[in-house]
């Protein structure tokens, strides 16, 4: 085993600053980029990643101490093979920077342009490449779920190299290489996220040329280890807690205005909903501890109000857990993270938004006779023709009508996002789960190039292809029931969207019209909106002039 002395990294104009937290302790695991420490000048506090992977072996500083710029933290033990491969890569590059330095002063007169080297250089044969996550679209952290190769296997470019699983869909990071894999950096489970490296691969002789893209360092421009063992820590800045929210003293009253907490315990009460303004701090000073927020969540659970509904911290009180065993056999499933981070979404939407529900039938007698016209025309297209488009086109068409149903309301209450453009979602059942793939700028497009896009959307989904970026930025959701039934239904406003349109199943029903009852075909529709930012009058309209346009597709014309 080697170890790593690792040091405070160069924090500026900075003096002395205060150890505030030490988040880790001595035989605990870390991986790449955890906290090690918390720092806190006059103006900001600061959390100090880890440059590697490894066990903590001893802690030079304690809490309240002053450090300053190289000043030693801790100490980490790494594994024996994340420590010679530094070394050995090194190592085998020495030759060929030596046989570079070694060629005649007239060797580039030959093709000064060109970026390979010689044939008979050891770096021609291979080059070592770090492979690292391509741009998600997003900086949130996703999932391992699925590792495709190990060390040793031979994959050609594209190949499949791992899945990931965000909040809503699962994706594959295919290989930008041909080669050889010389080790997987990461294990099924962890989090990782765009930059992040998973996998060190040997790339094949033709791809030793773009193997010096930007995102990809070869191993032989490395420095050496006695160099690294210093420089290590410096590429991994301290983030201010500044840069990513006020100050505490610019904090509002109800987020804790004078509480005494790090950027890491802060992001924990964020992600557990709890005010840190109701926590007494253990730590040094009354300083609040991750053990606090904990020990408070904990202690809320289990302490609903008078009324019984909601719990200490203002969140709904827990349902009692039963043991069902007592009445019959029964099997404990996990539930996979799609459905859980669903559940967690439309709760916190039902909670969050006052629901107001619009019902409305179209009559589509026209539309469907139109649409049964263009049957042959769809199969030479090879596209199947359904509703779903023209609903899009119509939703589009309204949205521009009644701007203020494209709008989101910003988490302060102050002012409303007004969007210009109109991205509506389409919720797609699979079997992981419910995902609304975003079908973009429906406005700008016709009837079959919305056909093209919902089928291909919606066979991404079921195969569990979907990328974030395909799930991001909706102004409205459509999501319908029609193909499995039901008179009609509800749906959850998905925030911080304003509306939804949830649409049953078509029926022939005996409509009223020039004094006689006639056979129509109508499509039930609901409209569901936040209160916050739509009135009930506009709800209405939205409504009835959304109808209107179904009942009569040559009005998006108008």
């Amino acid at each position: 085993m080697a170890t790593e002395i690792i040091k405070v990294p160069d924090l500026g104009d900075a003096g002395d600053v205060e150890v505030i937290e030490i988040p880790v302790s001595v035989g605990q695991v870390v991986e790449v980029n955890d906290s090690l420490l918390v720092l806190e000048s006059e103006k900001a506090a600061m959390e100090i990643p880890a440059p590697m992977a490894g066990v903590v072996k001893s802690i030079a500083v304690n809490l309240g101490d002053q450090v300053t710029t190289g000043a030693e933290i801790l100490t980490l033990e790494i594994t024996e093979t994340a420590a010679s491969e530094p070394a050995e890569e090194a190592e085998s590059a020495q030759p060929a920077r030596e046989e570079a330095q070694e060629q005649p002063e007239t060797a580039p007169a030959e093709d000064s342009s060109t970026v390979e080297p010689p044939p008979e250089s050891p770096a021609a044969a291979s080059k070592i490449i770090d492979v690292a996550i391509p741009d998600l679209g997003t900086d949130d952290e996703v999932d391992v779920i699925e590792i495709h190769v190990q060390a040793g296997d031979s994959i050609a470019a594209e190949d499949s190299l791992l899945t990931l699983e965000s909040d809503k869909a699962a994706m594959e990071v295919p290989s930008p290489h041909a080669g050889v894999v010389e080790s997987v950096l990461v294990e099924i489970g962890a989090q990782v996220k765009t930059g992040t490296p998973v996998l060190r691969l040997r790339a094949e002789q033709e791809e030793s040329v773009t193997a010096a893209e930007p995102s990809e360092k070869p191993i032989e421009s490395r420095p050496e280890p006695e160099a690294e063992k210093t420089a290590a820590p410096a590429p991994a800045a301290p983030v201010a807690a500044g840069a990513g929210q006020p100050p505490a003293s610019a904090a509002s009253k109800d987020s804790g205005e004078n509480v005494y907490a790090g950027p890491a315990v802060r992001k924990l009460a964020r992600e557990l909903g709890v005010n840190l303004a109701e926590i007494n701090g253990s730590g040094a000073r009354g300083r609040i501890v991750k053990e606090d927020v904990h020990e408070y969540v904990k202690t809320s659970l289990g302490r609903p109000t008078a009324a019984g509904v909601l719990s200490a911290a203002g969140a709904p009180a827990a349902v009692p857990d039963v043991d069902f065993s007592r009445f019959g056999e029964v099997d404990q499933e996990p539930r996979s993270k799609l459905a859980k981070v669903t559940a967690a979404n439309m709760q916190r939407s039902w909670l969050a938004v006052p629901h107001v529900a619009q019902f409305e039938e179209a009559d589509v007698t026209e539309l469907e006779a139109f649409r049964a016209g263009l049957k042959a025309e769809a199969e030479n297209r090879g596209v199947k023709l359904t509703p779903l488009p023209f609903l899009l086109k119509a939703c589009a068409h309204t949205l521009r009508e009644f701007p203020q149903f494209n709008v989101s309301i910003h988490s302060s209450g102050e002012y409303a996002i007004r969007k210009k453009y109109v991205h509506i979602g389409v919720a797609v059942a699979t079997e992981a789960g419910l995902v609304v793939p975003v079908i973009r700028d429906v406005d700008q497009k016709n009837i079959w190039q919305l056909a093209e896009e919902v089928a291909g959307a919606s066979v991404k989904a079921r195969e569990r292809k979907l990328k974030p970026e395909d799930m991001q930025g909706a102004c409205f959701t459509i999501s319908s029931l029609g193909a499995i039934g039901g008179t009609g239904f509800v749906p959850i406003v998905n925030a911080p969207e304003v509306a939804i349109l949830g649409v049953a199943r078509t029926a022939v029903k005996p409509v009223w019209r020039d004094g006689e009852f006639v056979p129509r075909t109508m499509l039930p529709l609901t409209l569901t909106y936040d209160h916050k930012a739509v009135n009930g009058v506009d709800g209405g309209r939205f409504a009835t002039h959304l109808a209107a346009l179904l009942g009569d597709i040559r009005r998006l014309l108008l």
